[in-house]
């Protein structure tokens, strides 16, 4: 197979005393704390338009803003924005921390009189007040190489996963598993609702970060090395955590966070084939993962077939499709690799040349839900790319409930309720010739994923018949069918159909509830 870069990749980053950076942790949390190095602590003092510069890595505004903090404004440069800095006011900063001692440690580097942060240490407020992630300097702010052992740091990948992980815990708390853990940011979410934490990686680098990341939060996570599902092997877990390596290449690593070895989706079918081995009966799993649109083949049904024929309840969840060469470039640039350099262009069309030979059209992303379950598997896979505002997480839950009640209830038999948060609405669009098109009815979600329905002028005298001490869905369609002159019969195939949608989507529900 063709290698999609030079086959010696990156040299890797700078070594870590991955000892010293547990001992040092404990000191460190205490320059945090006495600074205010905090989430709050930092919004408060650089101001809402400041900090947004800084998270679109401008660090012009922040250099300047930090002028007039004293300790804090060191540690925010140092730390977040990746300055060179005088020895002295570093070490007044970090105090009682020894420079030298972190320099060991692998955190600062030293050269005569300037100190420089070798790694990003980000406080972030994930629902728990601030916890601080350790990561690798990612270049947005100061130029660096991405080493091939790069541990990357809380990117919108790693934020929309926290988002989009349930945290809702109905029973004990559960034990989780972060497969693939990177800086720890996931397992570091999970803390404070599980029982038990186990974070795993195939990189050294990443195992270490994540120690320092528990430590400096005083957290207990169990961090193990190895590939994939090595680490915990023979072991189940009550949820399942994982942004794998899923970037869609020829199964050749350059970097080790991105990279899995498989080629195109293989990682991705590794990982949800596999963690239903892993889930303790009821255990849910949420994972990342990306998958090829190709020429002739569904989508859907090529995720699903990753699946075991039973035992397994999933909700897989596409919020977009990349077009390849979008996909490429995007890829190259993260790895800091300029798009110019003929050498990369070299490297581009081979890529591009291998998605082709594949029939690749398109690189689908998205979250797959697992749920553990004693039946025969059953899959909803669904496009959800509209925007919305709520956490996905704790939906995902309400959808397995959903979907399962579903399964084990004749609908027509149940009587409904619209939820309070659906609004029906009426939406037209301009016409060519002027004028408005034909008005199209739809029941809108205002909260959640906020999905949206179109309905017809039936569906909407439906949903108005539905009343939790009300007649049954059957006995309103009766109803419906006799004022609309037609047989019922013809309606039931439909209205199921239909009132079905509304239930896995939230804007109709059980008048008895879904437990």
């Amino acid at each position: 197979m063709t290698s999609l870069s030079d086959p010696s990749g990156p040299p890797a980053s700078t070594p870590v005393d991955a000892d010293l950076l547990l001992e040092l942790a404990p000191t460190l949390r205490r320059a945090f704390d006495r600074v205010g190095f905090t989430a709050d602590g930092i919004l408060d003092a650089l101001g809402d338009d400041v900090h947004s510069a800084m998270g679109r890595g401008e660090p012009t505004p922040v250099r300047r803003m930090c002028r007039r903090l004293g300790d804090l404004g060191t540690l925010i440069r140092l730390f977040l924005i990746a300055d060179d800095l005088p020895r002295g006011e570093v070490s007044t900063a970090l105090a009682p921390l020894d420079i030298d001692l972190a320099a060991r440690a692998g955190i600062l580097e030293v050269h005569g009189d300037t100190v420089r942060s070798l790694l990003d240490i980000r406080p972030l407020d994930l629902g728990s007040g601030t916890r601080w992630v350790v990561s690798d300097i990612d270049g947005s702010t100061r130029a660096v190489d991405i080493g091939s052992d790069h541990v990357l740091g809380v990117g919108q990948a790693s934020l929309s996963l926290v988002r989009g992980t349930p945290t809702r815990v109905d029973g004990p708390a559960p034990s989780v598993l972060d497969l693939g853990t990177g800086c720890g940011i996931q397992a570091v979410h999970a803390a404070p609702y599980a029982s038990t934490v186990t974070a795993t990686d195939v990189s050294d680098r990443a195992v270490a970060l994540t120690r320092m990341t528990a430590a400096l939060n005083e957290l207990d996570i169990e961090t193990v090395g190895g590939s994939w599902f090595e680490p915990v092997a023979g072991r189940t877990f009550d949820r399942i955590v994982a942004n794998p390596p899923f970037v869609v290449g020829s199964g050749a690593v350059t970097h080790s966070y991105r990279d899995s070895g498989l080629d195109l989706d293989g990682a991705s079918r590794l990982v949800v084939s596999t963690a239903p081995d892993h889930l303790a009966p009821g255990g849910v799993a949420t994972l990342l993962a990306s998958w090829l649109h190709v020429d002739g083949e569904d989508w859907r049904s090529r995720v699903s077939s990753w699946l075991p024929a039973h035992g397994i309840d999933a909700w897989i969840v596409q919020r977009d499709v990349a077009d390849p060469a979008l996909y490429v470039g995007t890829w190259l640039r993260d790895g800091g690799l300029d798009l110019r350099d003929p050498a990369v262009d070299v490297t581009a069309s081979r890529w591009l040349d291998h998605l082709d030979d594949a029939g690749v059209t398109g690189i689908g992303f998205g979250f797959v839900y697992l749920r553990a379950t004693d039946r025969p598997t059953s899959v909803l896979a669904e496009n959800l790319t509209h925007g919305f505002v709520d956490p996905l997480g704790d939906e995902a839950l309400d959808v397995l409930d959903r979907l399962e009640w579903l399964r084990t209830h004749d609908i027509m038999d149940e009587r409904f309720v619209v939820s309070g948060t659906t609004a029906l609405e009426d939406v037209a669009t301009p016409a060519d010739e002027g004028g408005w098109n034909t008005v199209v009815r739809r029941v809108h979600r205002g909260d959640g994923p906020a999905w949206h329905h179109e309905i017809d002028e039936d569906g909407a005298a439906l949903l108005a018949g539905m009343r939790a001490d009300g007649l049954t869905l059957g006995d309103v369609t009766e109803l419906l069918a006799a004022a609309r002159g037609v047989d019922a019969a013809e309606l039931a195939e439909p209205v199921t159909r239909l009132v079905a949608g509304l239930v896995v989507h939230g804007l109709v529900l059980p008048a008895g509830g879904t437990s």
